[in-house]
This record gives C-alpha cells, structure tokens and sequence, in this order.
C-alpha cells in the first residue's frame, strides 16, 4: 500500500450559521458560531487518514494559536505533519456562512498558505505506489514542482482545481525565486495530473457547455454531465465531476462512470468535496480500482454531510465500512 501525500492548505473555519445565506449588503442574524479545523489539504489529510492510508501533510501554518491547534489536530489524528512548516505570522482562515439546508458559502483568506514553497518536497521519497493529492489554496509553482516530482518517482497525482484559480492568480512565492518563465497557469497544472477533481460549478469554469449545470435537477444534472463527459469534454482525458446531492460523474481511462448519491439529511455540505477527493485518494493508494475507488468516495461523502464542520465530519473506515456492509459496492 502507498501513501497519500497532501500538498495544500491549512486554516480554522470560522462557522457562522442562519436560516439563510445573505445577499450583497444585506445582513441576517446567525444561530451559532463555530471554530474547526480545517482548509482544503489539511481535510483530504483527515479524510484519507481516518480511511486508513498511511497520510503525509505538506504545507504551512502561522505563529498563532490557530497554527498550534491546526498541527495538534492533524497530529492527534496521526498525520505525519513533519514536512508541515511553522511560518511568522497569521494561518490561513475560512470563513463559512452554512444555511438551513446546509448549503455554504466561504471566504478563504491564505495567511501562512500564501508562503508555501516547493522546499516543503524535498524529505519526501515518493515512489510509485504513492498518491499526491493537490487544490488550489497553495501557490501553482508549488503544485508544479509537485506534479514534476510525483511523476519522476512513478507516484499518481490528483488536483482538485479548486477553487478556480483565474489567471491572475497563477503566481509564485517570492520565496521560490523563479523568473516569469517559471509561471505556472492553471491549464499547465491540469494538463500535468493525473486524474483532475472539481465540482459542478468548477467544471462549467473550465467547460464553457456546463454553465447552469449545477442549478439543474439532479437526475438531469448527472445525464448532462454523463454527455460532456463521453464527448470528451474537461481539461484533461481523466476527470471527476462531483455534483452535491446529485452524485458524482467520472470519465476514467476513456471508461465515463456515473454515480448517483445516496438521499440522507444534510447537514452541513462545507466538507464534502474534500471527504470525496481524501476518501478517493486512499481508495487509490490502497490498489482499489478507480470504478470501486469512486463509489467508496461518494458514500464517504454521504456521511461526511449528515454532520457539522469540515475537517471533524470525516468518516472512519469503520463508519463506511458499516455503509458498503449494508449498501453494497460495484
């Protein structure tokens, strides 16, 4: 069995909850008020650790109390956080607004992610049973230099492209001092990975033909995305599309997969995405096929909704053990 190698994000989720999610100027009063761990690289750490994948966490967290409490909470869930570095200044923070329906909105303010740099690679030994999982919430040199060294040592690489990172975002660290020849876009970075994971609203960013998909019933939803998916649309030729409460569809060495998601009360669906792309990255690291890979991914989401906060919501094996016991798998 590999290892799944998480370079990204770190932050404390400030969750603030009301009945509904405000519109521009106006101001709602909220129900509660949370803090949790969380950003995008340190949940898909969580997710893959708690499925049982031997986890690596890359990345940077401040000088404050949220640093401290981000490295305790990954430690004490046996990520191995040594490649995780400890910068001046504040941590990265996420600031979510989540309704009744358990639909969110979140702001994310980089802090000590902005500082992350390619030296945070060079402990690492990856070979070729390992899984590098990437998002968007760290600099593209970085997710570059990852890339590069995932595939010199055989290791398979997945970027979640998330959130969308338009093209003013596409800079480096000064801290890699590169030359402008050493810009990373965001279309290099897709076309390098392996297998790319966005949701429905990242998906139309890069598929023109996917505006509004995600405001459409979800049996539709799945059918039009099936559609792009066989036509070959998507940045690059293996590519997973998930839908929220619809389910997820994937095109997979020119195989397209579609899976429909279980209906459960939801909770909160600000960790979903990251529970799908860490529950598909231990799938992968432990030798399941994609196909079996994808559909314990999807049903590790299905739990990771049904509760409160991000990082915190991920499932045990043992929890989607109980679910695949009783629901079957492909």
């Amino acid at each position: 069995m590999g290892r799944v190698v998480v370079v990204g994000s770190t932050s404390m989720d400030v969750t603030a909850r009301a009945d509904r999610i405000p519109g521009p100027g106006e101001t709602v009063i909220g129900s509660s008020v949370t803090l949790s761990p969380g950003g995008r690289g340190a949940n898909q750490a969580v997710a893959a650790r708690r499925l049982g994948a031997e986890t690596v966490m890359v990345g940077a967290v401040g000088s404050d109390g949220f640093g401290s409490a981000l490295r305790e909470f990954l430690r004490g869930e046996a990520v191995d956080v040594t490649p995780l570095a400890v910068v001046a200044g504040p941590s990265g923070t996420a600031v979510t607004t989540v309704d009744e329906t358990g639909e969110s909105v979140i702001v994310i303010v980089p802090g000590a992610n902005a500082t992350v740099s390619a030296r945070g690679l060079d402990a690492l030994r990856l070979g070729p049973g390992d899984v590098v999982l990437l998002q968007n919430e760290i600099p593209a040199s970085v997710n570059a230099a990852a890339l590069d060294r995932a595939r010199a040592a055989g290791a398979r690489t997945l970027l979640n492209a998330a959130p969308h990172r338009p093209p003013a975002a596409n800079l480096v660290t000064e801290a890699d001092l590169v030359t402008e020849a050493d810009l990373v876009t965001e279309a290099d970075l897709l076309a390098a990975a392996d297998v790319v994971l966005v949701n429905e609203h990242e998906f139309a960013s890069l598929v023109p033909a996917a505006v509004g998909v995600g405001s459409l019933p979800g049996p539709r939803a799945l059918v039009e995305v099936r559609g792009l998916l066989a036509d070959g649309a998507g940045p690059n030729d293996n590519i997973v599309v998930t839908l929220g409460g619809a389910g997820v569809c994937a095109r997979i060495a020119g195989t397209v997969v579609t899976l429909a998601a279980r209906r459960v009360p939801v909770v909160d669906t600000a960790g979903a995405d990251d529970c799908f792309c860490g529950a598909f990255g231990a799938g992968l690291a432990g030798g399941l096929p994609a196909a079996t890979a994808l559909f314990h991914a999807n049903l590790a989401a299905t739990i990771a909704v049904q509760r409160p906060g991000a990082g915190p919501a991920m499932p045990t094996w043992a929890e989607l053990d109980d679910l695949l016991t009783g629901g079957g798998g492909p």
